[in-house]
């Protein structure tokens, strides 16, 4: 009667963990949902390790953006690359590049030259799409919300933070039937999959046009398999976020130097600003 009553206990105790863990990581994560709705302007530096076929690509680059309307300044110091994308103002990205011929050039965010060897477009930078991800996660997973851990908090980066952990061990691929004028990023939107990884089991790495209606490819249960997530206790904001495929980690980003609701001049959302060299 003893062992029947502790092994009851035990399992209680158990349930009772794993229902705290799951009420923690949903409020946490709906804490930064609340943040991140708050944010009006923001900068930031973003250092980020992609997976493109079988090698990583790092890059660092700092941004400056305003929410509404968007609009976006990016760079990477070390390429001297310089985007401007004001939706507004056109569907084109102003973009000036380090390369011969070295003309500031009107380039489509969605098409070839700006996507290569990139897991996103320029629309995706920022905290927004870090929650539409999350959401996508949960919504995608019918029982996302008991595959989350909270491990309690952690320094980070020199940061101190909430550390939350997302596995699903039934992640997998499916076969999927492409509609009429459907793309990798339109399907796997409409799937709330992952788009790079729709790209890379199909051998689709770099195309961005629409594909041929009824081919059938292979796409993702879920957008991840896996995914670790550090939220600033400060902030509620995350300082880092790496996601896991079935081969390993397939893309990470640190976020460091965040500035939240700055003043930014509209002139900085210009070609005319003195310190770009567009």
């Amino acid at each position: 009667m003893l062992k029947k009553s502790s092994f009851i206990i035990a399992a209680i105790l158990i349930y009772n963990t794993a229902f705290s863990q799951t009420k923690s990581c949903i409020h946490l994560l709906s804490q930064m949902n609340d943040s991140i709705k708050k944010i009006n302007t923001l900068k930031m530096h973003i250092y980020a390790i992609e997976r493109v076929e079988k090698s990583y690509l790092s890059a660092n680059s700092q941004i400056k953006i305003n929410s509404s309307p968007r609009k976006l300044y990016f760079i990477n110091p070390k390429k001297k690359l310089e985007i401007l994308h004001v939706p507004s103002e056109g569907d084109k990205a102003i973009v000036k590049p380090n390369v011969f011929p070295y003309v500031t050039m009107q380039l489509d965010p969605h098409g070839n030259l700006m996507r290569k060897n990139q897991h996103y477009t320029i629309n995706e930078l920022g905290f927004e799409f870090i929650s539409k991800s999350i959401a996508f996660t949960i919504n995608k997973d019918k029982e996302g919300a008991k595959h989350f851990k909270y491990h309690g908090k952690i320094k980070k980066n020199g940061v101190n933070c909430y550390f939350i952990e997302y596995e699903n061990p039934h992640y997998t691929y499916v076969d999927y039937t492409v509609g009429k004028k459907e793309t990798v990023t339109s399907l796997s939107y409409k799937l709330c999959v992952n788009d790079y990884l729709v790209r890379y089991k199909n051998d689709l790495i770099n195309d961005f046009g629409f594909l041929k209606e009824g081919k059938v490819i292979k796409v993702p249960t879920l957008y991840c398999k896996k995914a670790v997530v550090y939220l600033a206790e400060n902030t509620l904001l995350p300082i880092s976020l790496s996601l896991f495929d079935d081969i390993g980690l397939f893309e990470s980003y640190e976020f460091t130097n965040i500035e939240i609701n700055p003043h930014i001049k509209d002139e900085e959302f210009t070609t005319k600003f003195k310190s770009y060299k567009f």
